[in-house]
């Protein structure tokens, strides 16, 4: 199973570009998406941005994130 986190770039250095996963920085290749620019919501998959997302589109996709990880504690509880 693949997963694709959506995150917003907030720098780029060539093909590098550091990328805002909600407090989270961590750095991701630029290749597959040499259009994208500072500010552009990415999807990143094993360290490389593989498309764009429109900012509604990632908020929603971030959302869902949150509460499967709600989901997931709440079911830890007794």
């Amino acid at each position: 199973m693949c997963l694709a986190v959506p995150g917003r770039i907030i720098e780029i250095d060539g093909t590098t570009a550091r990328i805002d996963f909600g407090g989270v920085t961590r750095e991701a290749n630029l290749t597959l998406v040499p259009d994208a620019a500072v500010d552009d919501y990415v999807l990143i998959h094993a360290g490389f941005a593989i498309q764009r997302l429109d900012e509604q589109e990632a908020q929603e996709t971030l959302k869902l994130f949150r509460e499967l990880a709600q989901a997931l504690e709440d079911e830890k509880r007794p």
